[in-house]
């Protein structure tokens, strides 16, 4: 590709955009592998657990019997006897249940009643009992040795996120030589095996555990919010399912006592668990909003969550939260990076901008929350980021290109036209700009071209600073009225003012380029009675009194810009450009300007005076063979306005 089109590329505003949409999406994906947005996308992540509609009560097929402050008060020491618990096994036992979790180490005997637990759980096959992982931050806690030779045991550690958080749940462990099951899927299993559901192998890959009809995929270092998590065993994304109610509970003293009815823990999972404010095994959850010691879960709950997480989701179908692989979670946040460069690209005033980037954000979390109902945790923090920094970059970029786009224009046109023609400019710079230069164009112009009579005696009756300063009121004066009339002055010669009709912004249709005849005219005939004003006051000072020749053409001409980047000017160039220059230089001692009653001699080209509707008054000079040119030109000369055409305030003085 030539050096041409890439400028021209890098000029476009669509192309900057794109370019802007890249870079932010690659900052924040950056960012995001840095970990800097983790925080941001777990507290969504709770966010949207808290905003979930959760109408389902807990889970009917889990029963918590509880060890309260009271229970331990009651039986006068903790760890509670080893006979205590042999009797609350033995009560549920008889009531039938499908498994029996007891969340309490015990490692070590605690009489009195040691021989009676080591029957109990030698002779009941339904209890599953804990103990903790031993890895290189702990030494681990063994379970009771009665379910440790029974592999009756599971492990009870429960996974932290930073931030004190938890949010997922294991289902395996593995110390290098054997592979150790959490507790709550030693329950889950033991229930499952009378609905005939058994673990397996997911078909298409077969480390994948399956239960029912589902598969639960581990999750993996870098899924979802997490960046390098310590993913180590088989992990999953927890629901909280029904975590606004509580499970069926009864109390340890309940239980003992005999006041608890057969159906309540019939073909359930019964777990015993501590919840004494004494004994500390709570965690936060994603419904701890203030992570207020009050708003912490115990242990045990946690458990019981996901035991009745994987009862769902093997006889319910119900499946853990899945997440977006890296490149589709990239191409997400790039078509947010997108979105909110179209957005700064489209959008202008400071006050839309901000309420369609606020209502950008609101659509993105509405979309996030539905896919998350829907089972799918999308990134919402890094979209967000990526939709607010695009649009800012790029409306950023936009307006320092409209302000250097401006300065251009007002370094060109500033003192030259008039401020709705100004606005005019602004307005349509699309159409009119080119990289930031107004683009070559042919259009229809009426060129105007004056020239003061005399000057030459002028200059030599007044020194240089008189001189000066006479040429500059003139000057101003006559600008003026070139900016009133809608004119750009294109050039100052010395004593003469070269203007244009019709640009910079291109007339499209006859009426405005006859519209541009007129008001050259009327800018003519203004000028002279200003020139007549500017006369009588001279003369009244003793100063140099003069007049001077006009003359203008309507017809085709190029427009555009010549110079460098440092310095350009905007320029007009073509035949009608050249005729209207001789007109002025016509026959100088034709029809000579009265600097006291009648200082202007106005002549026009036939293609303007076809174009002025009757509206001032002309005669017809004749076709004339103008200096430079082959053919004739049709020339008439004007007099003045046409009494019922005149601006009302000149009416008066035509009459």
């Amino acid at each position: 590709m030539s050096v041409a089109p890439l400028q021209k590329l890098a000029r476009s505003p669509l192309a900057a955009c794109a370019l802007a949409a890249l870079l932010v999406c690659i900052g924040v994906l950056g960012m995001r592998a840095l970990g800097a947005l983790e925080s941001a996308e777990l507290a969504a992540y709770d966010w949207f657990l808290r905003l979930r509609p959760d109408a389902h009560p807990a889970d009917p097929r889990i029963v918590f019997v509880t060890i309260t402050e009271r229970d331990i008060n009651a039986q006068g020491s903790w760890p509670l006897p080893d006979g205590v618990l042999a009797r609350a096994v033995e009560a549920l036992a008889q009531h039938q249940p499908r498994a029996i979790g007891l969340d309490i180490y015990r490692d070590v005997p605690v009489p009195p009643g040691t021989e009676r637990l080591q029957r109990v759980l030698e002779r009941d096959s339904r209890v599953v009992g804990v103990r903790k992982f031993r890895d290189a931050a702990s030494h681990g806690i063994a379970a009771h040795p009665a379910l440790r030779e029974a592999n009756r045991v599971g492990f009870n550690d429960i996974l932290v996120d930073p931030g004190g958080t938890v949010r997922r749940g294991l289902l395996f462990l593995d110390d290098g030589s054997t592979t150790a099951y959490a507790f709550a899927l030693q329950l889950a299993l033991l229930y499952l095996k009378a609905e005939g559901v058994s673990p397996r192998p997911d078909p298409v890959n077969p480390s994948f555990l399956r239960l029912g009809q589902t598969t639960i995929r581990p999750l993996e270092p870098n899924d979802g919010a997490y960046v390098g998590a310590d993913a180590r065993g088989y992990q999953f994304l927890l629901d909280f399912q029904g975590a606004n109610a509580r499970f069926a509970t009864v109390t340890l003293a309940e239980l003992l006592s005999g006041a608890v009815a057969p159906a309540a823990i019939r073909d359930k999972i019964a777990v015993i668990g501590v919840t004494a404010e004494s004994v500390k095994d709570n965690f936060y959850t994603p419904y701890s909003r203030g992570l207020q010691a009050e708003q912490q879960s115990a242990g045990v709950a946690i458990h019981m969550h996901i035991v009745s997480q994987l009862l769902r989701t093997a006889l319910d179908g119900a499946r853990p939260m899945a997440t977006l692989p890296q490149r589709e979670s990239a191409a997400w946040i790039l078509m947010w990076s997108a979105a909110g460069g179209i957005l700064g690209l489209m959008v202008r005033s400071p006050w839309r901008i901000s309420l369609a980037a606020g209502a950008g954000i609101a659509g993105l979390g509405v979309v996030a929350f539905l896919a998350f109902l829907s089972g799918w945790w999308i990134p919402l923090a890094p979209a967000a980021l990526a939709w607010l920094a695009t649009a800012a970059v790029v409306t950023a970029y936009v307006s320092y290109r409209e302000t250097a786009q401006q300065a251009a224009l007002m370094r060109l046109f500033s003192s030259n036209v008039s401020r709705e023609v100004a606005e005019t400019i602004w307005q349509q710079r699309d159409q009119f700009l080119d990289g930031g230069r107004p683009r070559s164009e042919g259009l229809v112009v009426t060129a105007f071209f004056t020239d003061l009579t005399g000057f030459t005696s002028v200059s030599e009756r007044l020194g240089p600073a008189a001189l000066m300063d006479w040429l500059n009121e003139y000057m101003g004066a006559m600008a003026g009225h070139v900016s009133k009339h809608g004119g750009v002055i294109r050039q100052y010669a010395g004593d003469s003012i070269v203007a244009i009709f019709g640009v910079p912004v291109a007339r499209r249709n006859e009426a405005e380029i006859a519209r541009d005849a007129v008001n050259a005219v009327a800018c003519a005939l203004a000028m002279e009675t200003t020139l007549r004003e500017l006369n009588r006051r001279w003369a009244a000072e003793s100063r140099p009194i003069t007049g001077m020749r006009v003359g203008v053409f309507t017809g085709a001409a190029v427009a555009g810009t010549l110079g460098s980047a440092e310095r350009s000017e905007y320029v007009v160039v073509g035949d009608t450009i050249n005729t209207a220059s001789r007109l002025e230089s016509f026959d100088k001692s034709l029809f000579p300007p009265d600097p006291a009653d009648h200082p202007s001699r106005i002549l026009i080209g036939e293609t303007t005076w076809k174009r002025l509707d009757n509206r001032f008054a002309t005669e017809r000079v004749g076709d004339v063979r103008l200096q430079g040119k082959e053919q004739s030109v049709a020339v008439y000369r004007v007099l003045g306005w046409m009494p019922d055409a005149a601006p009302a305030s000149r009416k008066g003085e035509l009459a």
